[in-house]
């Protein structure tokens, strides 16, 4: 079976019928806090998914929402930034391979939202929590952040003043 983790919430291939089946999770207090600590997060409020989950040829597909209030630290003041997340989330299951000293896995572009899972069932809790992750704005900013950086002598891209060999360089394709 699938390994436990912070938002662990496992459906089993028994319990998916031959249609699609809505599926709800709310992670508790104890998830979010797992959570916090492996995404590095200020706070995490609230996450909440719904996600129909069907079964094809292919292997199992999750399809729904993820809703999530939580804080980040501004990479520029350390200060918590809000955010609000409410984002599409579609991840395909797939067998995993057995996987012996000969054997290469090769992954497609459209294989980038692929899970692998034992063939007994799914942890729909692990794909919320990766989305989420992947969700997560990379470099969040105070309302501040600019100035405080410009006040320690950090420049905006539009204001790099280039010293270099190539600094006339711009001028002189932009004179055409």
């Amino acid at each position: 079976m699938v390994s436990a983790n912070e938002f662990s919430h496992i459906v089993k291939l028994d319990e998916i019928g031959a249609g699609a089946s809505t599926v709800r999770l709310s992670a508790d207090l104890a998830a979010r806090n797992g959570l916090v600590a492996r995404f590095q997060l200020a706070a995490l409020d609230n996450l909440e998914a719904e996600v129909a989950v069907s079964r094809d040829a292919k292997g199992v597909l999750a399809k729904g929402r993820i809703r999530a209030t939580l804080s980040q630290y501004c990479v520029a003041t350390g200060e918590p930034v809000s955010a609000l997340l409410d984002e599409a989330m579609e991840i395909r299951f797939i067998t995993e391979p057995t996987v012996g000293a000969d054997v290469e896995i090769e992954l497609k572009a459209d294989d980038c939202d692929t899970m692998f899972y034992d063939g007994q069932g799914v942890d729909l809790g692990e794909a919320v929590a990766q989305s989420l992750g992947l969700a997560l704005d990379p470099y969040p900013r105070s309302p501040d952040a600019y100035e405080r950086l410009k006040a320690v002598g950090v420049k905006a891209e539009d204001e790099d003043e280039s010293l270099g060999a190539l600094a006339g360089l711009r001028d002189l394709l932009t004179k055409k």
